[in-house]
């Protein structure tokens, strides 16, 4: 730990280095998500209630299956195929947004940018659960069947890297002064006044 305290006291708060910590710490929520991806299907395989007609145009059985699914009722997907993907990228991206707080961008997370961040997750969620969906049922049919959730999940993974990094660096965990804070005021004061 002590080489990794070096380089935060070195170059904390430059975007590269910033960058190098949101993927290790991004690593811990892709193994997290793919853990729960492979654990969740456990408990939730045998539900059958059917989505609700709002996602049903998402989640269309025949984009997603190839034939019969168990996760098919009457020609309309279940909850029971959503939820895995749904639950293990929430949960672990969840667990990714107070990580990133605290050790990559040291900033201090408001109720309003938790709310936002958590809305805006849902919707990326959304698309990243029909991305691995989707993917996940192409693979099941062939050789990589064995590897599919685990495959569709790093793939989703990425496209939430891709979101992510920069909403929480640029927007939720702004520094004081940038995100007009008090605190960030009192800091240009004192900056001025030492120049």
């Amino acid at each position: 730990m002590g080489l990794w305290k070096r380089l935060d006291e070195r170059y904390g708060d430059r975007a590269l280095w910033q960058f190098i910590k949101f993927n290790l710490v991004s690593l811990s929520i892709t193994l997290l998500q793919l853990l729960l991806a492979n654990l969740l299907p456990l408990l939730f395989d045998g539900v059958s209630a059917k989505l609700p007609t709002l996602l049903r145009p998402v989640f269309d059985p025949e984009r997603l299956f190839e034939g019969e699914s168990i996760y098919v009722q009457d020609g309309v997907v279940t909850w029971g195929y959503v939820l895995p993907f749904f639950l293990s990228n929430y949960l672990a991206n969840l667990y990714g947004y107070f990580m990133n707080m605290k050790t990559t961008f040291r900033g201090v997370g408001r109720r309003g940018g938790l709310v936002a961040y958590l809305v805006i997750l849902t919707g990326l969620i959304l698309f990243t659960t029909w991305l691995q969906g989707f993917i996940a049922a192409k693979l099941m049919g062939g050789a990589l069947a064995s590897l599919a959730r685990t495959i569709a999940a790093l793939c989703a993974g990425l496209v939430q890297m891709a979101v992510l990094f920069p909403l929480e660096k640029f927007v939720l965990f702004r520094k004081g002064e940038e995100s007009g804070t008090a605190e960030g005021h009192e800091r240009s004061k004192t900056d001025e006044k030492t120049h």
